[in-house]
């Protein structure tokens, strides 16, 4: 049965904090893991088998909301919806003001895609649903042939574990260290693809070639493998580029120096690399460079110090209460510079081991993520290691270097031919509309002046022209982009309209008309289509509650304060206003006040 203890919501994890701030059209923070059978995908039974996986793992079904101070994770009764691929891999599935689940399961011809975003879980805990969730399908299709239920895991399913913030246990004070100042690395550059193509590549190594190569140098394939990658880009440079080094980021699954069963982020990275200079390079020296790297950093001690470094900036006293729009600036900024710090990434997802009955289905599983520079994801099933390479530049160099080097190691690699339905761009379609309507009002603005001056050499009467084209333009701007939410969008159509009328009176000596009748009026017109809205499209108080407080506390004291400062000639339209305003309010307070406080309580949270 499921679980019906389920969170009305929770806090971030201290990863998951960062990346609503950071995710973008050229990096959604999006991975995939899928699985690939042996048999065509059932539609019906990939569903059933989605529902029975949620069961286990109900904290999946969450949305993402915006606080005062953080974002976090709110209990949705939204149900994912199994459908055949679609769109391209890892495209965007968190969209701003839009309530929707986070993760998504499609399916192509025999193969079986879990994406998530990154807010949810990390590596190790996708891996853990998409087990489940192929488990759960190959059951429901071959039970009646005798494939009997298993038990994949220990992996706790209680709720509380699942939910548990492994940042926050095991976080320790300490004092301020210094912070080792990072060269520079050295960066890729090349011709970007065009916004939203993502290249994948695919291949598969057999685990025993590979385990013994990497023996040969007394280091693990993850090492080996390390190393192939920092060659593989090395023979991209140029002599003058060797003035940097070329640094990867490793992420590290912290569950194995910290032990907890939470399916929330639990990961830190360390970040090998070598400082390539004067030509070719000798590999077994970038083997041993690596090498050491990962036995100095991948300890309990130096994990629990990086960790507790930037758990430390979450709780830090000042930074804690800064407004989240701040926040996302600095994270935005912060992000973008600790690329500078390296090259490129490679993420180590481990085994995915089945039941051996389940194993006959199956043909492989496969992981990559999207990324805006280039990334190397890899996992292991039974006897073969599989890469999976993105990236957003035309150039292949690198995943060509990085197969060479693999034969010139004596390591097979077969590339794998994987399909993908074309994909649907219905978003760029809707910005291309928004494009072409830009372009209509600098032309109206571009006309009006040309014709304005060529009749009497002034600008007053296209002034007018010019205010018009933009005030439409504001408003539509506003509404594309805040489409997703309407009571969002309802609020800021009430601040443009309101305010742009009041600049508009004043540019015009100031009549007064913006106060006595457009600010009440559409105070009163707002609040009245947000009970509206509120009706034919929300059904919970929490969806409509902090938008109905804004609006009244706008209506009200916007209002009061131009009537007691005697601005107000016509008093009737403010009066309504305000007491509109006062209704609601009390409204709210009558009806929905328990509601209020858990608002309150989610949006304040530091």
């Amino acid at each position: 049965m499921p679980q019906t203890n389920v969170k009305h919501w929770r806090r971030l994890d201290n990863a998951a904090k960062l990346f609503p701030a950071a995710s973008s059209k050229r990096d959604t923070r999006v991975f995939r893991f899928y699985c690939e059978l042996k048999e065509d995908i059932q539609q019906e039974i990939l569903q059933k088998a989605v529902d029975r996986t949620l069961e286990k793992y109900p904290i999946f079904l969450s949305v993402l909301r915006k606080g005062l101070f953080w974002h976090y994770l709110e209990q949705s009764n939204k149900r994912p919806v199994v459908r055949e691929e679609y769109k391209e891999p890892c495209s965007s599935l968190y969209i701003r003001d839009k309530r929707d689940l986070l993760f998504e399961v499609t399916y192509y011809k025999k193969r079986i895609n879990f994406e998530v975003f990154h807010v949810l879980t990390d590596g190790t805990g996708a891996s853990e649903f998409v087990r489940e969730l192929v488990k759960n399908y190959l059951y429901l299709a071959h039970h009646e042939d005798g494939l009997e239920d298993v038990v994949l895991s220990e992996y706790s399913e209680s709720l509380f574990d699942q939910e548990a913030d492994g940042f926050e246990r095991y976080y320790s004070r300490q004092a301020d260290r210094k912070k080792e100042k990072k060269p520079a690395a050295h960066q890729l550059r090349g011709n970007r693809r065009e916004l939203g193509s993502l290249q994948t590549t695919e291949a598969e190594i057999p685990v025993e070639e590979l385990r013994h190569q990497a023996k040969t140098y007394g280091v693990s394939m993850t090492v080996f493998l390390t190393a192939v990658y920092l060659c593989a880009i090395h023979r991209t440079m140029t002599r003058r580029q060797e003035s940097k080094p070329v640094v990867l980021m490793v992420p590290v699954n912290l569950r194995n120096f910290f032990p907890t069963n939470t399916m929330l982020n639990f990961f830190n990275w360390i970040e090998p690399g070598y400082h390539f200079q004067g030509g070719k390079e000798e590999f077994a020296d970038v083997v041993q460079k690596v090498n050491a790297c990962f036995k100095e950093e991948l300890t309990a001690e130096k994990m629990e110090k990086r960790m507790n470094d930037y758990f430390a900036l979450q709780v830090h006293p000042i930074l804690k209460f800064a407004p989240l729009e701040l926040k996302n600036v600095c994270i935005n900024i912060g992000a973008r510079t600790a690329e500078s710090d390296v090259t490129a990434i490679f993420s180590n997802m481990g085994i995915i081991r089945m039941p051996e009955s389940y194993e006959t289905y199956i043909r492989y599983f496969g992981v990559y993520t999207s990324t805006p520079k280039v990334e190397l994801c890899m996992c292991s099933f039974r006897d073969k290691i599989y890469l999976g390479f993105t990236s957003r530049y035309d150039c292949d160099a690198i995943k060509e270097n990085f197969f060479q080097i693999l034969k010139e190691q004596e390591v097979k690699t077969e590339i794998l031919k994987v399909e993908y339905p074309e994909s649907v761009m219905t978003e760029a379609k809707g910005m291309q509309i928004f494009k072409i309507f830009t372009f209509l009002c600098m032309i109206a603005i571009v006309t009006a002046l040309g014709v304005d001056y060529s009749i009497d050499k002034t600008f007053y009467l296209s002034l007018f022209v010019c205010g018009g084209a933009f005030s439409m333009w504001l408003a539509l701007a506003v509404g594309f982009f805040k489409r997703y939410n309407l009571l969002k969008n309802a609020m800021w159509q009430l601040i443009i309209v309101t305010v742009g009328c009041i600049i508009w009176d004043w540019l015009t000596r100031w009549h007064g008309w913006s106060i006595d009748f457009v600010l009440p009026g559409v105070s009163g017109l707002i609040m009245i289509s947000m009970l509206i809205i509120s009706r034919v499209y929300y059904r919970q108080a929490k969806d409509y509650l902090v938008y109905f407080v804004m609006a009244a506390l706008y209506g009200m004291i916007l209002p009061f304060f131009f009537l007691v400062t005697g601005k107000v000639k016509i008093v009737f339209p403010s009066v309504i206003s305000i007491g509109m305003g006062v209704l609601m309010l009390i409204g709210l307070v009558l009806f929905k006040g328990k509601e209020m406080r858990q608002e309150i309580e989610k949006n304040l949270h530091v």
